[in-house]
This record gives structure tokens, C-alpha cells and sequence, in this order.
């Protein structure tokens, strides 16, 4: 009796393990893997294939003449690769990477001469000189443990693992793609399989209709989606390749060790006819035909702070067209640079990085020089401590004044030199220094601002023949469009609109606060109604007095004091307690230290402030704030607590990035534009923001992290004037002098989207429409028994409940709506919010904890309060019976509870039918036929129940009489006693029974530690089950083939392997 795969295996393993062989990856069966690795599946490099290339691929130039390397130095080499000790997963990731990147250094002595040579493990610029093989079921053995893991598919270049594939049964959603990263990230585990992905370079998760890749250690959030610049050209090509049938001999080996029954459903499929590319197939063969695949893992990828990064579509193509412009050397041998425009917070830093790293690799360009220029202190700073943390420190070099600038220059040291523009400046006031190299480029960052102007000038007169690439994360003003031709134009463009769409960047929403606070009577009033109707009297006069504590205090004063409660009480509702943090921009210093006073004096949040020296201007508008008390104060109190100004934003920062306080970091313009705190989620703004300051600080709460599906602009300046109907948002951008298409996608006014909660709501009760009585909640779940509708009432209540919570926070739609409107909303989620956690329950689904936004519990116990809500319910395991009865017990309506207990018993079947076919086979067709006569009303809610419950029983092993008496209290044995009676026809059961018993001896009398792995002793269980088989056949005069008994004795000690992981 054949045990199927799951259909993952089918629609989407098989074409990719077909696509990949079409694209030159040679199919390695799972056997042959375990047997070029020394049977040890421990171990994951296939060290004989990349000894054999090692071996053919490597000499060394001695006087004119190739000398092999020796033996004892090709096996050192594969030594150095195969069995790097374990360390930590990215210690050793980068080891391995610096070693095939870099290769190896051996002494060699010839000719009594010893020196050190250098061998390549990969010949990453030809890359048909190496060899690529596929494999899949790449079976590896867990840390410490005789488990093992089984990910789908490896891609092995010169026999070392360099992808990892998980393919999945295609979802309705993109949970089957988020099942397969949640796989490789379970794989990279201390205890689990880390040693193959401390190889691994690119990882793949797809599902026939979405894939997305990441490498070793990349975090869920950040893995991407590929797309070609040019996808008609790449659907030709992949037309040829997915259409282009396998080969009988192929197929033979393909499907050598899978079940017969998956090969005739895939044969199926493939006598349909040609079928059309899907996403998975754009993936493979973007990333990881061999050429791009090698391009990648060389020049792609770097180590940052301790994470492991590859490049995003954009990087990479970006990167691409530049080193293809600057390549080319016009007439007067200066070469042609430009400017890429990739968004704020689609990583243009590692953009930065990754191109110097590609002009330092490129053979066209002889001994490249690149200098960095940034413009501020912080970003130099970032900037250089990128480069350090990417293994640059032998070629890196700072300059620290105009004077060292000039040093490094003329001195020709340091192949990378960072800078701040103003250096530029100082320098060229020194001395009139010209150097007139033609491989010199200046990558500048942010070059829409100063360095267009004066300083640019300063530059080009300097290093007149220099390439200069420009890199801003904003659009241009339409008034800089034509001063970017210094540059010589774009070379590439990112927008919003496509980071969003890509997930690189989470979407911004802008909600205007200014016309509440801005003085008016009725309005302030208003506001403190709505803000303060959860307050007793006492605690509402307790408050006035805050707000007017002495009549000489200013009403701009009074005004902060009122916004700062504003703020309290937005980010208490809607971000406290969930882990995401908030900004304030304000216009001075004193301003910032009088919010943090209030913040502090309310006390339910805690804040901190972030700002310069007094002394020191934040910009270029601000004025000298030196002598005002309050921000002496501020800052001496700082300096007496932190020692120095790097030690106190060093202190606050980290805080704010790793620790749960501070919430809320006040700023004014430190820290408003480069500053990189995924946790960020909304942006407070009481200052006047201008041309290109405006994008560049709201994007500060556009990075992505998990959980957050949105940055909040809350604007009490009115940064836009009025925003309203007639007005979007990028109207107003298009009157601060952006180009329309260079802003589509950047921003949604919030009302925008509350607009849309009626029809939310709407959409939700759409989905019960066939429901006669909607508060009949057995009804409800009954109705949602189909996982499609389940699957599209989560999507719909996500969307109806972010939106309710957004409106919750907006002061509009607070004043504006009715109550009675608020309150159906809010009720309704309740009901939905519970509807969908008994469903979960009733039909035996996975809790994911991640898809209840804690901004939306926040809401919910605000508005709704914590208490009344089940949001969550806990599923125990059917075999805790006291606690799987309890849950039963909770549960209203005997239907509810018959479908809860079939639903968990479908899920145990599935997940233990290979250790017990037989029985699980059976229980699986009770249970169904249980479900189908309920459905079909042949079985009362009372009958249903009881019939699931037997059935339970009989999975708790509890009805024993069902065996004979010998096996009765031997699981393996009457395991083994199901699979016998499936397949011979021996009406003696009593005779099944001794030779169930028979073979559990066997087995039993055969183990040792690690068998399962162990296939000599596998094979000595197999010869005498084989025995027993052929008596037993002799005895009893058995019709059955060879071929039977060989699948009965690979399904017996499938069972036992099975019952032993």
C-alpha cells in the first residue's frame, strides 16, 4: 500500500525540478546524494565531485608552465569547505562565503621552491566551466540528533550547496509561500539543519503562483519578489523551457524513488498540452539560471551588521545599467555618470555599497577609485560603518577635514574614501588640488540638495575626469530635473508606488490635525469633548487647569500642551503596548524640550528628545538657540548624565531602536531624514516641511517590520495647508513642485480610506448573505465550513478591521459620525472577531498570531473592551484528553462540537498516517463518511457527535478488541498486523498477528543508534522481513507479485523509521 506525498510535490516540485534540469542543472537522485557523501547525512557537500573539479579546474602558472596542485593540497581544500566547524549559522555563512569568493591560499613547493597559490573553489566569470546539479528529498541529519530534514530541493555548484528550495501546494493566499519561509527559517536552527545553510547563498519559497527568495537568516518580512525589467522577453524564453518535454530518461530518474502514482498524475498534466509560465517558473529562472545565479552570490551580496543581504530587482538592474554606462568611455575619455532615484527606505545605502563593490570588480575598469559623499555628518558616518561591516576596512579610508581629504586624494592608498560634501569645500580653499584620473567615481548620496550648486562645482574642479553617480531617495523638483543633467540624467528609477507594491516599503497614510488646535473656541472645545468623554468630571477639571495653569502663559503654549495630549492619547490607543514607536518633529529646540515637559507631566507615555549642541543650528533656517535657559538646561542635564553629546544620541537612539522605551523620539531635524528604526510607525509633525524634507521625512515610518501594515503622518502644522475632498495629497505634493508621476503611490489622505468603511462593513456581511438568520451564530460557522469562504471572510475582516481602527483614531470621523453608526461598527467587529477564533477552533486551523494586529487588540480594548472579545482560542492536542475535553466542553451546540473534534482527528490523521496507515486510512474514511451524512442531514447533530467521538476513541487506541489478542497492547505491532491484512488474503487473523509480532522482532532485534539513517542495517531488516514474507506466501499458497512485497516491506519499515523520528 503506497503512501502518497502531498500534492506539493506534484504542482509545484516537479516543474521546478524540470524547469531547473531544462536550464542545465544536472538531476542527482536523493540515494545517489547519500551515497556521494559517504553515506555520513550529516554532512552536505558532495566532496568527491568538488574534489574531481578542484582537481581539473586549478594549477598554477610556474615558468611558463600549468603545475597541478598535489593531492594532499586538493583534499586540504575540500577540508577547509566540507568540514569548517560549527560555529554560529552567519559566522560560519560568511567564512564559507569569503572562502569561495576569495578562494584559498596553499603552499606548494615546486621545484624546491615554496610559495603560497591561490585555488578557486567557483569559477564565478566563466561560469560553463563548473558543474550544477539538482537534487531533491536532499535528506540531511538534524544537530545532535538522528532525526532528519528533508528540504525539497538543493542546487549544488562544483558540488557545494549553494540553493535551497521549498515548494508548496499553491494557496489561495500567500500562506503557502509564507509556509514554505517559515520551513527554511525552522531549517536554519541551531538544532535543526544549520550546517547546509551555512552554505546556502539564495532560498527560495514558491507555490506555483508566488515565490519569493531571501538568503541565509533573512527574516520573513524581508523576503522579496523578483521582476524582470523585461518579463515579454524572459515569458519568451521561458515558453521554450517549461514546454520542452522530458526526456524518457530523465522522467526514469526523476521519479526512480517516487511513488508509481505521481508520475502518472504528472504525465497527465503534461499530455494536456503546453501551459504558460507561472511566477515560481519567472523566479527560478531570473535567480537561478547558472549565470545570474553565479552574478548574484559574487557581486550581490554583502554582510552588514551582522546580517546577511542580497539585492532586491532593483538594485540589481539599477547596478547593471550604471557599470553598462560607465563602462563605456566617450571621445574625450571621460566617462558618462548619471543619477538613480530609488525611494526612501528601499535600502539606496546597500545600493551605495553594492556599486562600489561592482565598479571594484568590474575587469574593464583598472584600479577604480570611488569616493563617497554624503551630506551630513550622520549619513558619512552610516555610510562608512556600511562599508566596515562589509569587510572593507583594508580599502576603506574617512576622511575626517578638507586637509585629510586632499591627503587621501593625492596618496592613492585607499581605493574607497567616504566624505561629507562641505569637505569638498574646505579642501578646495586649501589647495588648488586637480586630480585628473579617469577611473575616479564619486557616488554622492541625496544629490538633489547642496552638491547641485556651488559644491558640485567644487567637486568637478577637483576631480575633473571623475564619473559622478547621483543617488537620491526622493523625486526631483521639477526645477532640479534639468540640473541632473550633471550628472548626465537618470539611470534608473524606483518610485513609491512600485516599493509599496512590492513590499520593499510599507504604505503611508496622512491624517491632518491642524484646524482643531489652531485657536479656535468651539473647535478646542470640541476636540476636549471628544479626547476626554472617558474622564470623570474631576479628572476633566484636573486637566483644564493643566492647560490653562497661569494666565500669562502664551496661547502657543497652551496649543503644545493641548497637542501633547492629543499625541498621548492617539499613540496610547492605537501603538502602546504593541512594540511599534513614534516621532515628533517640532520647529526649535525649546519646543521639543517644552513637549517632552508635557509628555512627562501626563505621564502615560515616555519620550525622549534627540537635537544638537545648542550651539549648533539643526539647518540652515533655524535660529541660534544658545542662550535660551531652558535648552541650556536641557542640554547640561544631558551632558552631566551621558558624559557627551555621541554618548547621549548613541544612548537614546539604541534605546529607541531595541529597547521599550523610549515611545515617542522627539526631534527637530537630527534623526528627520537618515534615520533607519523599522519600529517607527507613525510621525507626529508640528514644523513646516519644505520641497524635498517633506518626502524624505515621512518616509521615516515606511520601513518594513513585522506586523506593521502602514506609517501614520499625524500633521498638526498643516504641512499640505488644508487637505480635503476637492485636495489630495498629491495635489499638494505637485504645489510643493514634484511631478505628479514621480509622487503616485506616496501617500493616501486617511479619510480617503474611512471612506471606504461602510463599504468594508458592507463587504463583510456580503459574505453571509445566504444566511436567513444573521445572528444565528451556529449558522454563521456553519456557513463557513468551505476554506475558500473562511480564507475570503479572514481577508475581508482584516480589511474592515484596519479601517475601523484607523477611523477610531481620526478625530473627523470621531466628531462627525454618529453614534449610533460607531457603535454598530465596533459591535460588529466584536461578533466577527469572535465568529472568526470559534471557526479556527471549529475546523481545526492553525493559529497564526501573527494576523491579530496588535493595533487592532489596542483598538478592540478601547472601544470594544478586552474582555468581552475572544480574539485567540487556545487548541489543545486530542491526546490530552483532559484539556481536549475542557476545550469541547466550552464549545456551544453539539454540532460546533462534533466538527471541532472531526476537524482536530483530520488534522491528526494527516499528520501520523505514516505510522499507521492502515488505521489512519480507515479513521479518515469514518470521519469523512461522518462529515458527508451530517452534511447531507442523514445524521442528527446528537448522532454526529457521537459518531466523531468514536472514532476519537478508536485514534486514542481504546477500542483494542478490534485486534487480535497477541497485538492488542503493541502499537507497532498492530501498525505492522494493518498493513498485512491490506495486502494478503488470510482470513486467519490470529496468523497476521504472529507475523505482525514476527517482524517487530525483527525490527526491534535490528536497531541500533541512528538506524533510520543507516540504510545496511535497514537492508538486514528488509532480507529477513523478505523471509518471513516468502513463508508465509508458501504457506498460505499467496498470489502476490515481487514487486508487492517489495512495497510492503518499504511501507513496514516506512511505519517503523516514521514511529522513530
Amino acid at each position: 500500500m503506497a503512501i502518497a506525498k502531498h500534492t506539493e510535490d506534484l504542482v509545484s516540485h516537479i516543474p521546478a525540478v524540470h524547469l531547473l534540469m531544462n536550464m542545465g542543472f544536472k538531476y542527482l537522485t536523493p540515494s545517489e546524494t547519500v551515497t556521494l557523501r559517504g553515506e555520513k547525512r550529516g554532512k552536505v557537500v558532495l566532496e568527491s565531485i568538488l574534489e574531481k573539479w578542484l582537481e581539473e579546474n586549478n594549477s598554477i602558472t610556474f615558468k611558463g608552465k600549468q603545475v597541478p596542485f598535489t593531492k594532499q593540497n586538493i583534499k586540504q581544500a575540500v577540508e577547509s569547505v566540507a568540514n569548517l566547524p560549527f560555529d554560529s549559522l552567519l559566522g560560519n555563512n560568511e567564512r564559507i562565503y569569503d572562502l569561495l569568493t576569495l578562494g584559498k591560499s596553499l603552499e606548494q613547493t615546486i621545484e624546491s621552491t615554496s610559495k603560497s597559490y591561490s585555488l578557486r573553489f567557483i569559477n564565478w566569470k566563466e561560469p560553463h566551466k563548473n558543474v550544477f546539479h539538482i537534487t531533491d528529498e536532499f535528506e540531511v541529519e538534524r544537530r545532535h540528533s538522528h532525526q532528519t530534514r528533508r528540504p525539497d530541493i538543493v542546487l549544488f555548484v562544483n558540488g557545494i550547496p549553494l540553493v535551497v528550495i521549498e515548494c508548496k501546494k499553491p494557496g489561495l493566499r500567500d500562506d503557502a509561500v509564507k509556509s514554505a519561509i517559515s520551513q527554511h527559517l525552522r531549517n536554519q536552527k541551531t538544532d535543526e539543519v544549520p550546517e547546509l545553510f551555512t552554505f546556502s547563498q539564495i532560498l527560495l519559497g514558491v507555490a506555483q503562483n508566488m515565490a519569493k527568495y531571501g538568503t541565509t537568516a533573512t527574516s520573513e518580512e524581508f523576503w522579496a519578489v523578483w521582476r524582470e525589467e523585461d518579463e515579454a522577453n524572459q515569458d519568451e524564453e521561458l515558453n521554450k523551457l517549461i514546454n520542452n518535454s522530458f526526456s524518457k530518461t530523465d522522467k526514469d530518474r526523476v521519479f526512480s524513488e517516487k511513488k508509481p502514482e505521481q508520475r502518472s498524475f504528472m504525465e497527465k498534466i503534461w499530455n494536456s498540452g503546453d501551459r504558460l509560465p507561472s511566477a515560481q517558473d519567472r523566479a527560478i529562472h531570473s535567480l537561478l539560471r547558472p549565470e545570474r545565479l553565479l552574478e548574484l552570490v559574487y557581486q550581490f551580496v554583502v554582510f552588514d551588521n551582522k546580517e546577511k543581504k542580497i539585492c532586491r530587482y532593483q538594485q540589481y538592474f539599477a547596478i547593471k545599467e550604471t557599470v553598462k554606462r560607465v563602462t563605456k568611455v566617450r571621445g574625450d575619455q571621460k566617462r558618462l555618470g548619471g543619477v538613480i532615484w530609488h525611494t526612501t527606505g528601499s535600502g539606496k545605502s546597500l545600493t551605495m555599497v553594492m556599486m562600489a563593490k561592482a565598479l571594484a570588480l568590474d575587469d574593464r575598469i583598472q584600479s577604480p577609485r570611488i569616493v563617497l559623499v554624503t551630506d551630513r555628518v550622520d549619513l558619512d558616518d552610516q555610510i562608512y560603518k556600511t562599508f566596515l561591516a562589509c569587510g572593507k576596512e583594508a580599502e576603506l579610508a574617512k576622511a575626517e577635514s578638507g586637509q585629510d581629504l586632499i591627503r587621501l586624494i593625492e596618496e592613492e592608498k585607499k581605493s574607497i574614501i567616504t566624505t561629507i560634501i562641505d569637505k569638498f569645500e574646505s579642501a578646495s580653499k586649501k589647495k588648488n588640488l586637480k586630480v585628473l584620473g579617469h577611473n575616479v567615481f564619486v557616488l554622492v548620496d541625496e544629490s538633489h540638495r547642496s552638491q547641485y550648486g556651488v559644491s558640485h562645482a567644487k567637486m568637478v574642479n577637483m576631480l575633473p575626469n571623475a564619473c559622478y553617480i547621483g543617488f537620491t531617495g526622493t523625486p526631483l523638483l521639477k526645477k532640479d530635473k534639468t540640473t541632473a543633467q550633471k550628472f548626465g540624467g537618470f539611470i534608473h528609477k524606483y518610485t513609491m508606488n512600485q516599493a509599496v507594491k512590492d513590499g520593499a516599503v510599507v504604505p503611508l497614510l496622512y491624517e491632518g490635525r491642524m484646524s482643531e488646535l489652531r485657536g479656535d473656541k468651539d473647535q478646542i472645545d470640541k476636540w476636549f469633548e471628544r479626547i476626554t468623554k472617558d474622564l470623570t468630571d474631576k479628572q476633566k477639571t484636573d486637566l483644564k487647569k493643566k492647560f490653562h495653569r497661569e494666565e500669562e502663559i502664551l496661547k502657543t503654549e497652551q496649543r503644545m500642551s493641548e497637542i501633547a495630549f492629543d499625541i498621548q492619547e492617539h499613540f496610547k490607543t492605537n501603538f502602546k503596548g504593541t512594540g511599534f514607536k513614534g516621532q515628533l518633529a517640532c520647529s526649535s529646540k525649546e519646543s521639543a524640550i517644552r513637549y517632552k515637559k508635557y509628555f512627562d507631566e501626563f505621564g502615560e507615555i515616555k519620550a525622549e528628545v534627540i537635537m544638537s549642541a545648542p550651539d549648533t543650528r539643526e539647518d540652515h533656517t533655524s535660529v541660534d538657540e544658545s542662550t535660551v535657559p531652558e535648552v541650556q538646561l536641557f542640554w547640561k542635564d544631558m551632558m552631566n548624565r551621558y558624559g557627551n553629546e555621541e554618548k547621549y544620541n548613541k544612548s537614546v537612539i539604541d534605546a529607541f531602536k531595541k529597547s521599550y522605551e523610549p515611545e515617542i523620539l522627539i526631534v527637530v531635524d537630527k534623526l528627520l531624514t537618515g534615520f533607519d528604526a523599522p519600529k517607527n510607525s507613525v510621525l507626529y509633525v508640528d514644523k513646516r516641511l519644505k520641497d524635498h524634507n517633506i518626502l524624505q521625512a515621512i518616509a521615516r515610518v515606511n520601513r518594513v517590520f513585522e506586523g506593521k501594515p502602514h506609517g501614520l503622518i499625524i500633521d498638526y502644522r498643516g504641512i499640505f495647508g488644508e487637505l480635503n475632498e476637492a485636495i489630495d495629497t498629491y495635489a499638494a505634493l505637485e504645489n510643493e513642485g514634484f511631478e505628479r508621476e514621480d509622487i503616485e503611490g506616496t501617500l493616501v489622505n486617511v479619510e480617503i480610506e474611512i471612506k471606504a468603511l461602510a463599504e468594508r462593513h458592507t463587504n463583510v456581511w456580503e459574505m453571509f448573505k445566504e444566511v436567513k438568520n444573521k445572528g444565528d451564530t451556529e449558522a454563521l460557522q456553519r456557513h463557513l465550513e468551505p476554506l475558500d469562504l473562511r480564507l475570503e471572510f479572514y481577508k475581508r475582516l482584516t480589511l474592515f478591521s484596519k479601517t475601523l481602527q484607523m477611523a477610531n483614531g481620526n478625530a473627523k470621523y470621531q466628531d462627525d459620525t454618529p453614534e449610533k453608526t460607531k457603535a454598530l461598527y465596533n459591535g460588529d467587529l466584536k461578533m466577527f472577531i469572535e465568529l472568526r477564533a470559534a471557526v479556527k477552533q471549529r475546523y481545526g486551523e492553525t493559529v497564526d498570531y501573527s494576523t491579530y494586529e496588535k493595533q487592532i487588540r489596542n483598538m478592540v480594548n478601547k472601544y470594544i473592551g478586552a474582555d468581552q472579545v475572544k480574539i485567540i482560542i487556545e487548541q489543545t492536542d486530542v491526546f490530552d484528553e483532559g484539556n481536549f475535553e475542557k476545550e469541547i466542553e466550552n464549545i456551544h451546540g453539539e454540532a460546533a462540537k462534533a466538527d471541532t473534534i472531526a476537524s482536530r482527528v483530520k488534522r491528526t490523521i494527516s499528520e501520523k498516517m505514516e505510522e499507521d496507515p492502515a488505521l489512519y486510512k480507515k479513521l479518515s474514511e469514518l470521519i469523512e463518511e461522518a462529515i458527508l451524512a451530517h452534511r447531507e442531514k442523514r445524521l442528527s447533530d446528537a448522532d454526529y457527535l457521537t459518531r466523531v467521538k468514536t472514532v476519537l476513541d478508536e485514534m486514542r487506541g481504546k477500542n483494542k478488541k478490534d485486534y487480535p489478542k497477541q497485538i492488542r497492547n503493541n502499537d507497532e505491532a498492530k501498525a505492522y498486523y494493518g498493513v498485512l491484512k491490506e495486502y494478503l488474503s488470510i482470513d486467519d487473523e490470529s496468523v497476521l498477528a504472529d507475523y505482525a509480532l514476527k517482524i517487530f522482532e525483527v525490527i526491534e532485534r535490528h536497531k541500533i543508534r541512528d538506524w533510520v539513517n543507516n540504510r545496511d542495517v535497514q537492508n538486514k531488516m528488509s532480507v529477513e522481513i523478505d523471509d518471513l514474507l516468502y513463508a508465509l506466501k508458501g504457506n498460505y499458497n499467496l498470489s502476490i507479485t515481487s514487486e508487492q512485497m517489495d512495497e510492503i516491506i518499504e511501507t513496514l519499515l516506512m511505519i517503523a523509521r516514521r514511529r522513530d523520528s
